[in-house]
């Protein structure tokens, strides 16, 4: 009973504890980039499942609020997933507590403009180019925030770039206001949602979310390219440890690897940065295998 109540307090309040029972219940508690909502809940999560018959809880949310909030110490979870390889730096290290001493990238994302079929910007999407779109009167966009998310900061890179490509000076302005515009900047599990229930004629969304849920969008051009880097890690006070292995292990299987392709992902070679020394001798040997 006591660990029934345990496992609903942590349920409700959206923290993992160190509680005993997450050890004995081979639960997995995964804390990922919010971009990766329907392929970890549809496909990883259900599919590890099944491989291993262990349990799959994950938690989405931008990468560096995740951070924050393991940082500290609101969150704990098993293994962490980042949109960004710098997020982990800011977990690494004595002064910022040692959360993380190595991670792997494993996959990429390029960012695109996705855009509502059900708008009446939708055709114009089609015959313009997207900047002069998202410049016109009305339009509502979408985007995450720089300081929690690393798509919000490549979403400004991008269009800063933009602006002196198309040698626009003041293009930020007029599309994206502020930094901190309460009207465009929203949390990224829900930006998919707003756009397809239309709330929002456009976004700001990486190529793995346009491709899985059949968004329409727009690549920019190859000078003005910016690219989630995902990584993922088993972080150091894991209170599953043993289970976080087998997670990792299964993501970069085989296996693991087709379902990032299937859900419009740019698999690349494995690469390890941090003290190899400290990873799981099953993880070095998956690795290994994706070389």
């Amino acid at each position: 009973m006591i660990r029934k109540l345990l496992a609903s307090f942590v349920v409700v309040a959206g923290v993992v504890t160190a509680a005993p029972a997450f050890a004995q219940d081979d639960t997995v508690n995964v804390l990922y980039a919010g971009s990766l909502v329907n392929l970890m809940e549809r496909s990883v999560g259900p599919a590890f499942e099944k491989a291993t018959g262990q349990h799959f809880r994950g938690y989405a949310a931008g990468s560096n609020k995740i951070a924050n909030e393991i940082k500290g110490k609101l969150r704990r979870g098993d293994v962490f997933i980042s949109a960004s390889p710098k997020v982990n730096t800011n977990l690494m290290g004595q002064a910022n507590g040692d959360h993380v001493t190595w991670y792997v990238n494993f996959a990429e994302s390029p960012l695109m403009i996705g855009y509502n079929p059900q708008s009446k910007f939708a055709a114009d999407f089609k015959n313009k180019r997207w900047d002069q779109v998202l410049q016109e009167p009305g339009i509502r966009i979408g985007r995450t925030d720089p300081k929690l998310d690393p798509k919000g900061a490549f979403t400004v890179e991008m269009m800063t770039k933009a602006a002196k490509l198309y040698h626009q000076p003041d293009l930020v302005e007029k599309t994206l206001g502020d930094a901190e515009n309460p009207e465009q900047v929203l949390p990224e599990e829900t930006l998919v949602g707003r756009l397809q229930s239309g709330q929002l004629d456009a976004g700001f969304f990486y190529s793995t979310e346009t491709s899985d849920l059949k968004i329409p969008a727009l690549r920019p051009a190859p000078e003005l390219q910016a690219k989630a880097s995902y990584t993922l890690t088993i972080l150091s006070d894991a209170p599953n440890h043993a289970g976080a292995s087998s997670f990792v292990d299964f993501l970069l299987s085989a296996q693991g690897r087709a379902l990032l392709k299937q859900h419009g992902v740019d698999v690349i070679k494995p690469t390890v940065t941090g003290n190899v020394q400290a990873m799981p001798p099953s993880v070095q040997a998956v690795i290994d295998a994706a070389q």
